[in-house]
């Protein structure tokens, strides 16, 4: 393991990976932000490929950590559990703050596509395993949807740059975005060796472990992007990240574990609780933004706390 860390107990590698995660993560997102402003991608493709991809990079890095480590049920745990964590914890707190209004067409199509790649997550839970194929075909949806939303989003207005600590230089956002990256992956191995550790310290399931610890760390870069987003009262990039972190989640991290690993297993518990909340929360909030309704303070606050009460119920069962 890098920085030197391993002597360190279980508790403390889970903070110092958190902490990394979150500061790799922001690291990132500024730099592809600054890179996509710099090379003129459309404005609304932004928020839903590249700060999603970027703030979906601890998942990423989670999940083939776990499938090296031969514990899938961590990565399938981490990605299911940091679906729920983007829709209950991170969009409740951005609707808690004001930052959840109008979503916008573009968004409203996203939402089509969270639907879309929850349907597909729903089937491949149900037959216990993610095969090769499978998660080919689900990394070439993920393509196709790309340059489907660069198609559909060619030619729109442009964006003004946002304020950044970042340096006006597109070489410096290219630093930064690589020493972000460099950043997660070992704060997501300071994670996963934690969270292990803990888990087999208190006999916690790994499938647990993957829907609370690991899903929280991952979903740290998503909660402060949303925090900045609501502080700058800018709903659609807080609302856009998370659907394209979710879709990215399903479809990304999911298919490239799965390639990686020559196919994964899916426990049978995650069929029989897990999916069926991922698909009922994501399947409000979708609702929702597809039917204009606003995702208010009081909304928000059922939200988190919808969010908390799993989390106990999870430990306690």
């Amino acid at each position: 393991m890098m920085f030197g860390l391993t002597g360190l107990s279980d508790p403390v590698l889970v903070l110092v990976g958190f902490i990394l995660l979150l500061s790799g993560g922001e690291g990132v997102v500024q730099g592809a932000v600054q890179i996509a402003y710099r090379l003129r991608v459309p404005p609304l493709l932004v928020g839903f490929t590249i700060v999603a991809i970027g703030t979906s990079l601890p998942e990423l890095a989670v999940a083939i950590e776990a499938i090296g480590r031969g514990t899938p049920d961590i990565a399938v745990g981490g990605v299911l559990g940091s679906n729920v964590a983007n829709v209950m914890l991170v969009l409740g707190t951005a609707a808690l703050l004001g930052s959840a209004g109008d979503a916008g067409v573009g968004l409203r199509r996203d939402s089509k596509a969270v639907i879309a790649a929850t349907i597909i997550l729903f089937i491949f839970v149900g037959m216990g395993e993610i095969p090769y194929f499978g998660g080919i075909a689900m990394l070439l949806l993920l393509l196709a949807y790309y340059t489907y939303s660069y198609l559909y989003s060619r030619g729109k207005s442009d964006q003004k740059a946002e304020d950044t600590w970042l340096p006006d230089n597109i070489l410096a956002a290219i630093v930064a975005t690589i020493i972000g990256g460099y950043m997660i992956w070992q704060g997501a191995g300071l994670l996963l060796e934690g969270a292990t550790g803990l888990a087999l310290t208190f006999g916690i399931p790994d499938s647990v472990v993957g829907l609370t610890i690991i899903a929280l760390g991952t979903s740290l870069p998503e909660l402060a992007v949303t925090l900045i987003a609501a502080l700058r009262n800018q709903g659609g990039v807080a609302i856009g990240n998370i659907l394209g972190s979710n879709v990215i989640n399903i479809l990304g991290i999911l298919g490239v574990a799965s390639v990686v690993g020559g196919g994964i297993e899916i426990a049978s518990e995650f069929a029989g609780r897990d999916i069926w909340v991922v698909i009922i929360t994501s399947g409000l909030v979708t609702a929702m933004l597809l039917n204009d309704r606003e995702i208010g303070p009081r909304v928000g606050a059922t939200m988190v706390i919808g969010y908390f009460a799993y989390m106990v119920f999870l430990y306690a069962s």
